[in-house]
């Protein structure tokens, strides 16, 4: 046995498996030419930020669209950072979006051929490869403590040398497999790192997805790989697990472009094919002028859940983020009103380099679009779901008369061009309070909002003919043709060309009288289609009203 093999026996006594029998194991998939396999592999370490939904979503697309494979892996090594519970809060927002795994982590157990998908369970694979490196010479054990790294790096930075772990810094590097078989044996505690045969005044170059040709700094860092808890780091994991899992492309933030090499590096050093890298570009904010990245810390719109919990419906909220994917998706989508993004001719190649605004006008436009084809059954469905969880009062003034509530979200919906009055489901409470007599009573006393130029006897005369002769159960032009010969015996102009020919000659225009019945009954002076209002309010609360204003 030679001293190499001797150290990996002696460091992995238990591993009996060789990378032969991973690569039997875990076989390359039996899929269609040009069928792409892809990720998303979060770590389970809080909530799931915007700018992951985004990336899961291209993932997603990319396997569909290719006939391909989207898994899941929970990345889980860094158990510091690790909270309790939220893989299964990430998998479970994901669903909400329709973005659910062909195969692997689940809460309830994994799905698929190629698990185990939880990391924390994948030791003994990452130990496997690890110990066949060290048999290689392309890893191995360092001991050097946090106070002997720290005086690497300061006297880096006071000579102002290339911070890292390589090379003449690499400390242990160059130990003999006796001396390290002897400092094991002593008890001494150890890391595994990767032995890298790079040089940084080097150049490594990749082809990414969607950026075309990348050339970077050569790799030379001997990093770690497993860590003193006996899991590896992300840099390793990634290589071993997406060369197991047989991944054909992997889509990620753009922050990972300068760890590629280190990547690439090890893929060469197993004689592994490396998957694509498609690094997504990251979704930026404007600050005081400047662009940058939306913070956890700073930005509520950074964790999808505060989409969720305003109400916007997950169809809108990814119809938002492909408009931001593809440049070409505005274009499609004019012509497309159904916003079926599984018929979206998505491409990875027309991504965009920079990253994008997050444009809340542009994600409430696609909302509106979006809420407006939703038939009012489903709607009810949603909205009183939503209204349950985050609006108590809401959801009893729903439950109150649910086939009034449906009335009220079916206002000019069944038309070529329905209202889009709603981006979230929370906008609807307070656009539709005035519906609700004792709601529309408090508004009242509040003081509605009539205009100044308009004196009391004027709105009250005209308020009053209107409860005495406005006819319901009627054609909205015979409805409205009413109202004008109401308003025309007030002094309202009853056509605006009248108007504007002489407008001393009138109390106001056809818009004025309008919106004295609007503001008497909704307290707005924007609201709903009002022939659809007054037919749901019914006559005796109309009347009532008037009564009350006119008192």
């Amino acid at each position: 046995m030679d001293k190499l093999t001797e150290l990996a026996e002696l460091l992995f006594p238990d591993v009996t498996e060789s990378i032969e029998d991973l690569e039997k194991r875990y076989p390359p998939r039996n899929l269609l030419e040009g069928a792409q396999v892809t990720r998303f592999a979060p770590s389970p370490t809080g909530f799931l930020h915007t700018g992951s939904l985004f990336t899961s979503m291209i993932s997603y697309t990319v396997a569909k669209h290719s006939g391909g494979v989207y898994f899941f892996r929970l990345e889980d090594t860094d158990t510091k950072r690790t909270i309790e519970g939220s893989g299964r809060e990430l998998i479970d927002q994901l669903a909400n979006f329709g973005i659910i795994a062909d195969e692997g982590y689940f809460p309830e157990g994994d799905k698929g051929d190629y698990g185990p998908y939880q990391q924390s369970e994948r030791r003994n694979i990452y130990r496997t490869v690890i110990k066949e490196l060290i048999k290689r010479g392309r890893a191995y054990p360092d001991f050097c403590t946090a106070e002997d790294l720290a005086k690497i790096r300061a006297f880096q930075e006071e000579h102002k040398i290339l911070p890292g772990y390589y090379g003449a810094y690499a400390r242990d590097r160059n130990l003999t497999p006796e001396e390290r078989i002897e400092k094991i044996k002593a008890g001494t505690p150890w890391v595994i790192r990767y032995y890298s045969n790079g040089d940084h005044d080097k150049k490594t170059k990749f082809v990414d997805a969607i950026r075309g040709e990348i050339e970077l700094q050569d790799n030379d860092q001997d990093i770690v790989i497993l860590k003193s808890d006996g899991l590896p780091t992300y840099h390793f994991a990634h290589v071993v697990d997406d060369h197991f899992m047989r991944t054909t492309m992997i889509t990620r933030g753009e922050e990972w472009i300068p760890s590629t090499p280190i990547h690439l590096d090890m893929f060469k050093a197993l004689s592994w094919k490396a998957p694509k890298y498609a690094h997504i570009p990251s979704i930026m904010k404007l600050d005081h002028g400047n662009k940058r990245k939306l913070s956890k810390r700073k930005d509520a719109e950074a964790a999808v859940s505060y989409f969720l919990d305003a109400g916007y419906n997950p169809h809108g909220i990814l119809v938002y983020l492909m408009s931001i994917a593809n440049s070409n998706f505005e274009e499609w989508a004019s012509a497309n009103k159904s916003f079926d993004l599984s018929k979206f001719p998505f491409s990875i190649k027309k991504m965009s380099l920079d990253g994008a605004l997050f444009d809340f006008d542009k994600l409430n436009y696609f909302a509106k679009e979006i809420m407006a084809k939703i038939p009012v059954e489903e709607l009810y469905s949603l909205v009183l779901d939503w209204a349950k969880l985050h609006d108590e009062e809401f959801a009893k003034r729903i439950e109150s008369d649910p086939a009034y509530f449906k009335k009220i979200l079916n206002i000019e919906r069944e038309r070529p061009n329905p209202r889009k009055d709603y981006a979230k489901y929370s906008d609807i409470a307070p656009l539709t309070r005035f519906f609700y007599a004792p709601l529309w009573d408090e508004m009242k006393k509040s003081g509605l909002p009539f205009r100044e130029s308009f004196d009391k006897a004027t709105i009250d005369g005209f308020l009053k003919e209107v409860g005495e002769k406005m006819p319901y159960g009627v054609d909205e032009a015979s409805w409205f043709s009413a109202i004008k010969e109401i308003g025309a015996s007030h002094g309202f102009a009853t056509s605006n060309k009248d108007y504007k020919a002489n407008p001393s000659a009138y109390k106001g225009n056809v818009s004025d009288f309008s919106e004295i019945l609007r503001v008497a009954l909704t307290g707005a002076v924007n609201s709903p289609n009002l022939h659809e209002v007054i037919e749901i309010l019914g006559k005796a609360e109309v009347d009532r009203r008037i009564a009350l204003i006119i008192a």
